[in-house]
């Protein structure tokens, strides 16, 4: 049936919208209960959205939704505003100015733990996986180089360890100078792989005290990490003001094209296939608007699938779209770069890496528990959580938060739409929401989500056990 034909008649009545809510919430109900959802979801209690993101490649499945008719096609209409910060981003959707938005992967579990601003934000969608990288000045990067061990080609090994920064890092402490390095939000994914990359390099990058009132974490720091919004990066950088940062693109690739910085290793190589952004709403907006919240991860399976198929065939029409000022706004061959395969290092040391940015492969769109879990290790390791929690909080916080129960009716949805294919997604039958054991970071650590407590305990930097600042 026609859904503007639908729309019109049941305005006719208040009581017809009663009656329609009031099926769609039992119709929710009795989906989660089963587990499925078919593909009469019902109509969406809102259809007028306003979506926030920040100037950055990854919030293409936003941007690809909406382009491509996918949010119409759920019955939603839908606005997308760029926002000024993290911060205005999550004040906007707390306060119900934003139906939801392109959030850090531990904005969710930040607020919800009361970190900063306290509220339940929930995410039942994961935007992307890798897709950042950590740079430095021309200056710092010349002192790194001597050592660093070259290949065959005469060009740098990769990985690139911090142990190659540290006696940089060491010289500017003996002189009595900071080393500062730029990263986008306390409990951004940033923040948290430019502490791992440090830490796995000997340098230490500081630890917040909340409960003290120090939320600078930089109490016992050999590098001092600061706050700078992603598209000031290069220009902070160019000033002195920081001398790297961790940031996601294009802005790595923007000190390459402007010749005044050269990015050092990608978080793809720090830790492979990590999860990046979410999709994040308020609890109370998810709990009103259930349906709405369904059809909005169903379109955006749907672009996130768009971005990866056919081995990324459609990522330059994306890396256009992208390019434009309503979205990130950068040249087209500054976003192309890393959009479409590849990573330039050193100027003209460009090298393959397919998986630079994965929307849609490896189940990059699945909101895993062990994510969750992963980001309150780092949130605890640096002290941002100041007490001891047990395996069983960190569980009961990421189920919270991560709602792969919502993700799934979206999956079953489009593949009763004949839109997907079940082989396209976990086996919701017996997935527990926990990737294996994963093995591929820097320092050669395992993780397990299922241990928190063992894995933090793992590292020679960072609080563990019962330490406490």
């Amino acid at each position: 049936m026609d859904m503007k034909l639908v729309k019109t008649v049941l305005s006719f009545s208040e009581i017809a919208n009663a009656v329609k809510k009031t099926s769609v919430s039992l119709l929710v109900g009795s989906a989660l209960l089963s587990g499925s959802v078919h593909a009469e979801l019902g109509y969406a209690e809102k259809e007028e959205l306003k979506f926030g993101f920040i100037k950055l490649t990854d919030m293409a499945p936003l941007a690809i939704a909406y382009e491509k008719g996918y949010f119409e096609d759920e019955g939603l209409y839908v606005t997308l505003e760029a926002q000024a910060n993290w911060k205005v981003l999550l004040d906007r959707v707390i306060d119900g100015q934003l139906d939801g938005a392109h959030m850090l992967a531990g904005q969710p579990l930040g607020a919800t733990i009361g970190y900063g601003t306290k509220a339940h934000i929930l995410t039942a969608f994961s935007m992307d996986l890798n897709g950042n990288g950590i740079t430095v000045s021309n200056d710092v990067w010349a002192e790194m180089k001597k050592n660093i061990p070259n290949g065959p080609d005469g060009k740098p090994v990769h990985p690139i360890s911090a142990s190659a920064l540290k006696p940089v890092v060491d010289g500017y402490k003996a002189e009595g100078k900071p080393f500062n390095m730029g990263m986008v939000f306390p409990v951004s994914t940033h923040n948290y792989e430019l502490r791992y990359w440090l830490a796995a390099g000997g340098i230490h990058p500081g630890y917040y005290a909340p409960a003290k009132g120090d939320t600078s974490g930089q109490i016992d720091a050999d590098a001092l990490l600061s706050v700078t919004p992603p598209p000031q990066m290069p220009a902070t950088m160019e000033a002195g003001t920081i001398h790297g940062y961790c940031v996601g693109e294009p802005w790595n690739q923007q000190a390459v094209f402007k010749g005044i910085g050269v990015p050092v290793i990608t978080d793809y190589e720090i830790w492979k296939n990590n999860p990046e952004k979410v999709f994040g709403v308020s609890g109370d907006w998810a709990e009103e608007n259930p349906i709405t919240h369904i059809r909005v991860v169903k379109a955006m399976i749907r672009a996130a699938k768009w971005l990866d198929e056919n081995n990324n065939a459609n990522r330059p029409e994306a890396v256009e779209i992208l390019s434009r000022s309503d979205y990130v706004g950068a040249d087209y061959d500054v976003i192309a770069n890393s959009m479409t395969g590849t990573f330039e290092y050193e100027k003209g040391d460009k090298r393959d890496i397919p998986d630079f940015n994965v929307f849609f492969r490896h189940n990059a769109t699945y909101p895993y528990y062990s994510d969750a879990i992963w980001y309150l290790t780092q949130m605890r390791r640096w002290g941002q959580i100041a007490e001891p929690k047990s395996d069983e909080w960190f569980m009961k916080t990421a189920k919270e938060v991560y709602r792969p129960d919502i993700y799934a009716q979206a999956a079953n949805a489009l593949i009763e739409d004949g839109l997907m294919n079940a082989s396209e997604f976990p086996d919701f039958e017996t997935e527990d929401g926990f990737k294996p054991v994963q093995k591929d970071f820097i320092d050669g650590i395992s993780y397990d989500g299922k241990r928190p407590n063992d894995y933090l305990k793992s590292f020679k930097i960072g609080l563990k056990g019962n330490d406490q600042i």
